[in-house]
């Protein structure tokens, strides 16, 4: 019997046609589910409250949660424009589904980790799937404090895109600022591709201050950038506008660093004339950082590579969540559902759905991030599967 399925539609707001699909997602799943994934496009914001009932009703769904999403992805396809919704159920003889709602009220007042453990109270997953509103919830704080909570645990998941006013996070009938998800029972193998590659050097972090790069090695950090800049074709040096990033090595203990051993961060200012680089994110002196340029070649081969090495599981998934970004898509590609066409064509037909973010979840070098410009996937598995 089935325990997984997804379903997509396009369109408005309809009663009837969700209930259709709910319908055609509990056919295909076999029966009742535990949880059901939801994303729908910013227009339905103002029936979230009626859709998750017509789905936990009609789907025979136990919890439904989701979010806003300016574009969806559903079995091999990313719709970027226009109106509809992606379900995805899932579930597995042995699976639990905790969800745990996140307030932002929560982190201002946080004292770290008991607040968290006391929040998730028993929970031990394999894995957490996270969701949050980011005019509302400060992920990246938060989730500074839940790896310290919980290290160890992947944590996959996206940040609702929308306009502030239709940007929204939902547990059934609840509107919430963010939540959490708790996996028990399955096995749940995370991907990530940030979409970019190295150039230039790998150089050691010698003066730095909080998010500020001095000097890299030897030289000025402004220096080493431009060193890399200089180094591409012309046709790199035309597309590189917005396009270059910052790599921060995992470890140093690695002799030919390769896309997956670096978190990537922008680059947020540089000045020639004191030689710093500004970057979204916080090197300690002694790291390796190395710059990055972001293209669809890199993008596409770095995404193809991770796909790859999930198939060595050896076990076509039971489902699978994307997060991809918003800027990915055709805007990264030339044409639309390449993320979500790959996932597909490399590991098979399976019930997948998901939605375009603005930001996205996923563990780089051990430890969840959050990133932008990547693709963060969730691959489902009954953990009785043999690998």
């Amino acid at each position: 019997m089935k325990r997984c399925a997804s379903v997509h539609r396009q369109g408005s707001f309809d009663a009837a046609e969700v209930a259709n699909a709910a319908a055609e997602l509990r056919t295909a799943a076999g029966g009742n589910s535990s949880i059901a994934f939801a994303f729908v496009t910013p227009d339905y914001v103002p029936h979230l409250s009626e859709f998750a009932e017509i789905v936990r009703v009609d789907g025979h769904v136990v919890d439904v949660v989701g979010c806003t999403g300016i574009g969806l992805t559903s079995n091999g396809v990313e719709e970027e424009t226009g109106s509809g919704f992606s379900l995805l159920a899932v579930d597995a003889p042995e699976a639990s589904f905790d969800v745990i709602p996140l307030k932002e009220a929560t982190l201002e007042g946080s004292t770290g980790i008991l607040t968290w453990k006391k929040l998730a109270g028993s929970v031990e997953p394999r894995a957490w799937i996270s969701l949050a509103n980011p005019f509302l919830f400060d992920v990246e704080t938060w989730l500074g404090e839940w790896n310290k909570a919980f290290p160890n645990i992947p944590c996959i998941g996206g940040l609702a895109s929308g306009e502030e006013e239709t940007t929204a996070v939902f547990w059934n009938d609840r509107i919430v600022d963010g939540l959490v998800l708790g996996v028990r029972g399955m096995r749940v193998l995370p991907l990530v591709s940030q979409g970019c590659r190295p150039i230039g050097e790998p150089l050691t972090v010698t003066k730095a201050e909080n998010n500020i790069v001095y000097a890299l090695g030897s030289h000025p950090a402004y220096e080493a950038l431009e060193s890399a800049f200089e180094g591409l074709t012309d046709g790199e040096k035309a597309s590189a506008k917005g396009n270059l990033f910052a790599g921060l090595a995992g470890t140093e203990y690695v002799e030919d660093f390769k896309p997956g051993d670096f978190l990537i961060r922008n680059i947020l200012g540089a000045d020639p004339n004191s030689g710093a680089v500004v970057i979204g994110g916080i090197p300690r002196i002694g790291q390796t950082l190395q710059y990055q340029l972001r293209d669809k070649e890199s993008a596409d081969t770095e995404w193809r590579s991770v796909l790859r090495h999930a198939v060595l599981e050896g076990v076509k998934p039971s489902a699978s969540l994307l997060f991809a970004c918003a800027g990915r898509g055709s805007g990264l590609f030339g044409s639309a559902s390449h993320d979500a066409g790959l996932l597909e064509e490399i590991l098979g037909d399976h019930p997948s759905a998901g939605f375009l973010c603005s930001g996205e979840i996923g563990p780089v070098v051990d430890k969840n991030h959050i990133h932008s410009y990547t693709a963060s996937c969730a691959l489902f598995f009954d953990e009785r599967s043999e690998t």
